[in-house]
C-alpha cells in the first residue's frame, strides 16, 4: 500500500463516538424534528432579508475611479447599465500573503464559490471584485484560476470609504439615473454565505425580485421560479409553457405536503 492510500485509510478507520444508528422510520422521525428548526431559521432569514429591503439608502456624493482591462472606469460604469452592483473587495496585492501568484487564501475560496453570473444579470444585478493589484496581474490571476468574474483595481479611497480597507467585504449599491445609493454591507462572517446567486440577491435593496417576498409596494416582482433558466439561454421572452407548467406541479405538489404533515 502506498503513502496515499495509507494516509486514506488511515482517515477511514478514524475512531469517533458516533450518534446512535436508528431505522429509517426512527431516522424520519428525527429529522422531521429537527426540520421544524430549520424552516424557523429559513423563515427568519427571510424576515432578515425584508428588513434590508426596508433600510434606509446612502447617497454617494464622492466620485471613484477604478482600472479596467480596457482602462478608467467610474464606479456607474461598474454597473454595467445594470440597476443593482455589488462589489467584493479582494486582496490581491503587494504585502499580501501569495502575492504574486495568488490572492489571499480566504478572498480565492470566495472567488471560487461565485455561481455563474448570468443568473444575477437576470435580475439586473452586476457582480463585481476589487483590488489594488495591477490590471495585467489581476487577468494572470483570473486566468490561472478560472475565474471570470468582472475585477477592477482600487486607485482611490474606495476601499477606505466603504470598509474594506484593511479586511474584506461585499457592498450592495443600487443607482436612480446617474446617482448612485449604498444600500448594504457584509463583512466577516457574513461573506461565508457569499457565492450563490440568492444570497447575493437577498443581500440586495430589491431582494430576489419574487412575488412571495415581503417588499416595499412598486418593488419589481415576478413569479417564482419561472424567471430562472439556464445560464447560456436567458432573454427578454417569457418562459416556455412547459416550465410554467413544471413550476405549477412543483408548487402544488409542495402545498399538498404541507397540507399532509
Amino acid at each position: 500500500m502506498n503513502k496515499k492510500k495509507e494516509r486514506e485509510q488511515s482517515k477511514a478507520d478514524l475512531k469517533v463516538k458516533t450518534p446512535s444508528i436508528a431505522s429509517a422510520q426512527d431516522w424520519e422521525t428525527a429529522r422531521q424534528k429537527l426540520l421544524v428548526k430549520e424552516k424557523k431559521l429559513t423563515h427568519a432569514r427571510d424576515a432578515l432579508a425584508a428588513e434590508r429591503r426596508r433600510m434606509p439608502w446612502m447617497a454617494l456624493e464622492k466620485e471613484y475611479v477604478f482600472e479596467g482591462p480596457e482602462g478608467k472606469v467610474s464606479l456607474l460604469d461598474l454597473f454595467d447599465s445594470r440597476q443593482q452592483l455589488i462589489i467584493y473587495r479582494a486582496f490581491f496585492e503587494p504585502g499580501v500573503n501569495g502575492w504574486p501568484d495568488h490572492a489571499c487564501v480566504g478572498c480565492s475560496m470566495v472567488a471560487d464559490q461565485v455561481a455563474n453570473l448570468a443568473h444575477l444579470h437576470a435580475r439586473n444585478t452586476t457582480l463585481a471584485f476589487a483590488s489594488r493589484g495591477p490590471q495585467a496581474e489581476i487577468e494572470r490571476l483570473k486566468a490561472r484560476m478560472g475565474w471570470y468574474m468582472p475585477w477592477y483595481t482600487i486607485t482611490d479611497e474606495f476601499d477606505k470609504d466603504f470598509g474594506v480597507d484593511e479586511w474584506h467585504g461585499t457592498n450592495a449599491f443600487i443607482r436612480d439615473g446617474d446617482r448612485v445609493f449604498r444600500t448594504y454591507f457584509i463583512n466577516n462572517r457574513g461573506d461565508e454565505q457569499m457565492g450563490g446567486t440568492w444570497n447575493y440577491l437577498d443581500m440586495t435593496a430589491l431582494g430576489r425580485q419574487e412575488q412571495w417576498e415581503d417588499s416595499p409596494t412598486g418593488y419589481p416582482q415576478t413569479a417564482p421560479y419561472e424567471w430562472w433558466d439556464w445560464h447560456d439561454e436567458y432573454s427578454d421572452a417569457p418562459p416556455s409553457q412547459e416550465w410554467s407548467a413544471q413550476v405549477e406541479r412543483g408548487i402544488q405538489a409542495g402545498q399538498g405536503r404541507r397540507r399532509s404533515s
